[in-house]
């Protein structure tokens, strides 16, 4: 045990929340810190756990990061005390930020294009992105931009602006937390022993989502895509396709999950960042579900500043392709995720010119859109996990059965992509991804019988994730990519 916590610290940045080292070592030792902190210094406390967490192994990110604070804290102070300059104080900013992001995330792909379209051989460097630069550069752009809307007071305390941007529990992959939302939960907050058992509760579902649903579904979705799609049956296409999307789901979920249960324990509301997407009716529903924190602030300071609604039919069309192309370059440098996003536009502006995403009564309608929706949300997530355009073309085309095996080598069978834990959790996830067990457990959780059962059931939960943590190598998070 003691050398499995061991290698964990010393895979550097990624101190992820499902491993040993964060469960039973940073997380306990930070509460001890905390709780017997005085109020006075509890913010220090955080600040200081914090950004051990992310510049563990790799400390030269916190420069990034630091720069970050700065620019955003001196912007806001600018806006604040001089009106007359608040729109380019705001205006430097966003260009401050967007840059530091464009550099570390997209320069790569830029100079790799510029290359491929001009016959050139521009010789570089590659630039290694900053873990979660994406998550916390959205959230210090949303505390300039309020406090310029007059939406909250400035934050003259450096050192919590520097914490609202690095607070560890959505650090690194979210959600995605607008400072509006927790502008007085920074210096004024509750702390008391019923949200930090919500809090452990809630950490607990995320770990068992991402632990033991994500984990052995992403052992099925890496070995389908890492093949030729000539290699794969087509229903086995269709199954690792599947696999990739509650992998993708609960993984994700999971973190957020366990990043609003993180919060709790230290007094922190985060927004929910899903809400069950895979039961939504529409694209347009499904983008109300799924990512909430992303779509939200991109709703807030890209879609209402172009114009929204308020415009033309025309125009407001763009501005959903805009928000969709953003979107999807958000999540990488690659053309397969400006697909991706493109492929949800297209499909959120036919849905808003034929009336499709409005709601009906009518039982076999309602089917049939939750199954359309369904379908275009796989074909989508096809794109998103492909490595290029070509071979997400031919994953999709062997999918439809447009790829003639009779002339291909398929050497691998059933039993290589599955054993009979993947298939449970195939089968458990598919469960899970629908408000079953919520609204089992909202229903009954007054009566104290099923209370002690159902946190019987959630420690049993953690001693099966910690013994598979312990007994497993695979633990990647895919939203620390982004």
């Amino acid at each position: 045990m003691e050398s499995s916590i061991a290698s964990q610290f010393n895979e550097g940045v990624k101190m992820l929340f499902s491993s040993m080292a964060f469960i039973y070592v940073f997380l306990p030792l930070t509460c001890l810190f905390y709780f017997l902190a005085k109020n006075s210094a509890k913010n220090y406390i955080l600040l200081a756990a914090s950004l051990i967490f992310y510049g563990w192994g790799e400390p030269s990110y916190l420069a990034i990061m630091l720069c970050t604070i700065i620019i955003n804290y001196c912007a806001a102070m600018l806006v604040d005390k001089h009106r007359k300059i608040a729109f380019y104080a705001v205006l430097f900013a966003v260009i401050a930020n967007l840059s530091i992001l464009g550099y570390f995330k997209y320069f790569n792909f830029f100079v790799e294009n510029i290359n491929l379209l001009t016959g050139g051989k521009i010789d570089f460097i590659k630039v290694v992105m900053p873990i979660g630069i994406s998550f916390y550069t959205f959230q210090a752009l949303s505390y300039v931009i309020d406090v310029y809307r007059k939406e909250v007071p400035c934050q003259y305390n450096f050192y919590d602006v520097a914490l609202y941007i690095t607070l560890f529990p959505q650090l690194v992959a979210g959600p995605i937390v607008k400072y509006h939302d927790v502008a007085e939960q920074i210096t004024r907050r509750e702390c008391s022993l019923d949200l930090v058992s919500k809090g452990i509760e809630r950490f607990i579902i995320g770990l068992g989502k991402k632990v033991l649903i994500a984990n052995n579904l992403g052992i099925v979705a890496d070995k389908t895509f890492a093949l030729p799609a000539e290699q794969v049956d087509t229903l086995t296409s269709w199954i690792g396709a599947l696999a990739y999307s509650l992998q993708l789901f609960f993984d994700f979920a999971g973190y957020s999950d366990m990043a609003i249960g993180l919060g709790l324990i230290f007094g922190f509301k985060f927004l929910e960042n899903f809400n069950y997407p895979y039961i939504a009716s529409s694209i347009t529903d499904f983008w109300r579900r799924w990512h909430i924190s992303l779509f939200s602030w991109l709703k807030l300071y890209l879609y209402i500043p172009l114009g929204g609604n308020r415009v033309s039919k025309g125009r407001n069309c763009f501005n959903l392709l805009a928000v969709f192309f953003v979107t999807g370059f958000w999540h990488g440098a690659s053309w397969t995720f400006i697909l991706w996003g493109m492929w949800h536009g297209v499909l959120i502006v036919a849905e808003k010119l034929t009336g499709w995403h409005k709601q009906s009564n009518r039982i076999v309608l309602r089917v049939t859109k939750h199954a359309v929706t369904l379908f275009f949300v796989l074909i989508g997530w096809v794109m998103f996990r492909a490595a290029t355009i070509t071979y997400c073309f031919d994953y999709l085309k062997n999918m439809f059965g447009f790829i003639d095996h009779s002339r291909s080598n398929i050497v691998y069978g059933p039993a290589y992509y599955f054993d009979n834990l993947q298939i449970l959790a195939f089968f458990v996830g598919l469960i899970c991804s629908t408000p079953v067990f919520k609204i089992v457990i909202e229903r009954y959780y007054d009566n104290v019988a099923f209370r002690i059962c159902y946190r019987v059931a959630l420690l049993a939960l953690l001693i099966i994730s910690t013994m598979y943590l312990a007994a497993n190598t695979y633990n990647p998070f895919i939203y620390f990519r982004f």
